[in-house]
């Protein structure tokens, strides 16, 4: 049986390892006229009828991971916010939103079918910054957009129980992940500047954290996870003493470890190096050699 963390009118299904990734972590509220479901993880899929009889989803933001249950509540209403719209709706929508080439995006669907029971909803509605879902008998959820790791990721907060959904700022020690098309750094960077003035006193991430009740606790897994951008930067103007190209800044990579091998991998290298040397160019850290060759100044 699943570990459940409950919170008034809150419960939180932890996944596997506290919702390590592939799995995730299921928030599921519920008030007096209906029930809503935070994302849809792999753990959704061994909860049974108090996920499949959920009247609303709304997800936090899109990817493969966050959509693994939709396929068992069709009749649900879906909720995205409107940046991450196109890619809940539709593969092709989803293929922008990864920003990969196209060999790594058929790899890529092949296993999310598989492995993430992945299917479109075109009958996604979109929301926006602020939007709220009254579920009766004082129960609200309200949307606080939060970008970076997608255009349009947000923290969602069940405002009755100052509880906040933090999605895949997931306080991990593998830090802010903003490696795909949608992804932004400055935006990841303003995102993690506000996110702890958001009205809580409980917080639940997607993945790894789970749970955190205590104030000071998430203040400080928050400064430890966004302390690694700054690392990355370190250790990419290491590599960047001496001239490099990014395909061999891929190689020596920033983000995984060598050796890890999933067809996304290189793409997200390169995005994440490239969106750090945009970066340092503007604060003059960095210079362009050539079309293709990086030095630290």
């Amino acid at each position: 049986m699943e570990s459940v963390f409950r919170l008034g009118s809150v419960q939180v299904h932890l996944g596997e390892k506290s919702g390590k990734y592939p799995d995730g972590n299921q928030v599921l509220v519920t008030g007096a006229d209906a029930r809503a479901a935070f994302d849809t993880p792999l753990v959704a899929n061994r909860i049974g009828p108090e996920f499949e009889e959920v009247d609303l989803v709304v997800l936090g933001h899109v990817h493969e991971d966050h959509m693994a249950g939709l396929h068992l509540v069709p009749d649900a209403a879906v909720h995205v916010h409107r940046a991450d719209l196109a890619a809940a709706q539709s593969w092709e929508g989803m293929q922008r939103h990864y920003g990969y080439p196209p060999a790594v995006l058929a790899a890529m669907e092949t296993i999310i079918e598989r492995d993430f029971h992945y299917r479109p909803r075109p009958d996604a509605i979109g929301y926006d910054d602020g939007a709220t879902w009254d579920l009766g008998g004082g129960v609200r959820v309200r949307a606080h957009h939060m970008p970076g790791h997608t255009a349009g990721h947000c923290v969602l907060v069940v405002e009755n129980e100052g509880l906040a959904f933090l999605g895949d700022i997931d306080l991990t020690g593998f830090g802010p992940y903003y490696g795909d098309g949608c992804s932004s750094l400055a935006d990841f960077r303003r995102t993690l500047a506000v996110v702890a003035d958001i009205e809580a006193s409980t917080w639940v991430t997607s993945h790894h954290r789970g749970v955190v009740t205590d104030r000071a606790s998430f203040l400080a897994h928050l400064a430890r996870f966004a302390a690694k951008i700054d690392e990355r930067t370190g250790r990419l103007l290491g590599y960047l003493s001496e001239p490099q190209t990014i395909e061999a800044l891929v190689q020596r990579r920033l983000l995984y470890p060598l050796g890890y091998d999933v067809p996304y991998v290189e793409s997200a290298e390169r995005r994440t190096i490239e969106l750090h040397l945009e970066e340092l160019i503007a604060e003059g850290r960095v210079r362009k050699i050539d079309e293709d060759r990086f030095v630290a100044v």
